[in-house]
C-alpha cells in the first residue's frame, strides 16, 4: 500500500503533463506525501500554483528559491523519498537521465534518488520508435529504473500506443504493486510464469473455423495477478479483445492450436510455472479448403483430426524445479475426469470448472472453482474471476513457499 509513503513526482515538458494532476490525486487519495519536482518546460504546460493545491506542498523547480542565497537541496529529496516517479518524461529528460546531463532540479534529484525510480515516457511515436530512445531506455532499465509503459500487444510491430504516456490508474496501480512486492516480497517475485488463455480457432476455409466460446478472462485475469505479485509473465493468448495492463506482461498473440503449442513449448523450458487456462480446440479440420466452400448438396462432411496436446507435452517436458498447472471444463463426472487428468499430464493441480454453474465460464465475469491436486480438494464460492485468479495463484505461490 502506498500509505504513508513518500514520492517525488517529477514532471516534464509534456502535454501530457495534465495527466500528473490525477497522478497526484491518486496517490493522496491512498494515503501518500508527494513533492512536485518540475523542469523550466513543465511550467509551460502546467502551473505550479495548481501542483501546489493538490500536493499541498510547494513545487520545487530552480535550484535556487529566492536570491538570498536559499536553496532547494536535490541530495535531501533523494534521503526523503520512498520512490521517485518522473511522469510524464520526454525523450529529452529521458536521454538527460541516461547520460547524467545534471543541468535542472529534476535530473539532479534523480542522480541523488537513494529509492526505487519509474519512468512513464511521453512523446510521438516516431520519437519513441528511434534508436537513441529506444537505447536510452534500456540504459535505464540497466541502472535498475522501471519504464512505465501503455500494454497493447495486438500489432505485430508491437509500437501500438506506444510513446503515449500510460493512464494514471495503471501508473499508480504499478507503483503500489512494486513498493509493495519491495517490502512484503512475493515468492513468485523474479519468476517466470507462462500462461495460455483464450480459445483457438481451426480453420475449416478462409472465412469459417472451428472455436469455442471463451472469452479469455480468466486467463487474463491470471496474468495480471501474477504480475502483479511480480513475475514475469509470457501470456499466450488466442484471438480474443482483450487488452493488458501490467508492465511485467510478455503478450504473444496466436490463433490455432499449432500456433499456441509451439509457443507455449518454446516458452516452458524458460519458465518456473505454467497455468494453462486456454480452451484449446481438441481437434482440427483434416485438410483446409483454399477457397470458400459453396453452399451445395444437403450435407457437408468435415473430417476432423487431433490438435496438440500442449498440456500432456508441457507434462513430459516438466522438471523437478517447474510447476504446472491446468484447467478442467467438464459437464458431467466432473471430479472423476479432473482427477484423471490431473495424474495423467503430470499436473501439480487442476482448477475444475463446470457449464452446471450458471453464470460462470464462457464470456461470464465471475466463476466457481474447486482445486484439486494430490492432497485434496478445495471448493471456493462463486466470485469475480479477479477474486478467483487471487486464490488460483495463492495456491501457485505456497508451491514455492513449500520448496
Amino acid at each position: 500500500m502506498l500509505k504513508g509513503k513518500k514520492i517525488v513526482l517529477g514532471i516534464t515538458g509534456s502535454i501530457a503533463a495534465y495527466k500528473a494532476c490525477n497522478i497526484i490525486r491518486l496517490l493522496v487519495k491512498q494515503g501518500a506525501e508527494v513533492q512536485v519536482v518540475i523542469t523550466p518546460a513543465g511550467k509551460e504546460f502546467i502551473t505550479p500554483i495548481t501542483l501546489s493545491a493538490l500536493t499541498q506542498k510547494p513545487v520545487v523547480s530552480e535550484f535556487f528559491s529566492q536570491r538570498d542565497g536559499t536553496w532547494h537541496s536535490h541530495v535531501a529529496l533523494g534521503l526523503w523519498a520512498d520512490a521517485m516517479l518522473v511522469a510524464p518524461c520526454t525523450a529529452s529528460t529521458l536521454g538527460k537521465m541516461a547520460h547524467g546531463v545534471a543541468d535542472n532540479m529534476l535530473i539532479t534529484t534523480y542522480l541523488s534518488m537513494k529509492a526505487p525510480v519509474f519512468i512513464a515516457p511521453a512523446m510521438d511515436l516516431d520519437m519513441y520508435a528511434h534508436p537513441a530512445t529506444q537505447q536510452n531506455m534500456q540504459i535505464l532499465r540497466s541502472f535498475g529504473n522501471s519504464i512505465i509503459e501503455p500494454q497493447s500487444g495486438f500489432l505485430a510491430s508491437g509500437l501500438e500506443g506506444k510513446g503515449r504516456m500510460e493512464e494514471p490508474e495503471n501508473i499508480v496501480r504499478y507503483l503500489d504493486d512494486a513498493l509493495s512486492n519491495i517490502q512484503h516480497p512475493s515468492p513468485l517475485a523474479h519468476k517466470r510464469i507462462m500462461i495460455t488463455a483464450g480459445p483457438t480457432y481451426e480453420k475449416i476455409d478462409p472465412v469459417r473455423f472451428i472455436g469455442n466460446y471463451s472469452s479469455g478472462k480468466m486467463g487474463f485475469a491470471l496474468a495480471e495477478e501474477c504480475a502483479r505479485r511480480g513475475a514475469e509473465v509470457t501470456l499466450i493468448a488466442g484471438p480474443v479483445s482483450l487488452k493488458t495492463f501490467h508492465q511485467n506482461i510478455h503478450r504473444i498473440d496466436v490463433e490455432s492450436c499449432e500456433e499456441m503449442f509451439l509457443a507455449a513449448t518454446g516458452a516452458y523450458s524458460q519458465s518456473d510455472a505454467a497455468i494453462l487456462c486456454a480452451a484449446v480446440a481438441d481437434f482440427r479440420p483434416d485438410s483446409v479448403a483454399k477457397q470458400k466452400i459453396k453452399r451445395q448438396g444437403d450435407d457437408l462432411v468435415v473430417r476432423l483430426k487431433p490438435t496438440h496436446d500442449i498440456a500432456a507435452e508441457l507434462g513430459r517436458m516438466k522438471t523437478a524445479r517447474q510447476k504446472l498447472v491446468g484447467f478442467a471444463l467438464e459437464t458431467d463426472d466432473e471430479e472423476t475426469n479432473a482427477q484423471h487428468k490431473l495424474k495423467k499430464k503430470n499436473l501439480d493441480f487442476i482448477v475444475l470448472n463446470s457449464l452446471r454453474n450458471k453464470g460462470t465460464c464462457f464470456q461470464s465475469d465471475e466463476n466457481q472453482v474447486s482445486i484439486l491436486s494430490a492432497t485434496g480438494k478445495k471448493d471456493f464460492d462463486k466470485k469475480s474471476k479477479s477474486e478467483v485468479a487471487q486464490d488460483i495463484i495463492d495456491e501457485l505461490s505456497s508451491l514455492f513457499i513449500n520448496e
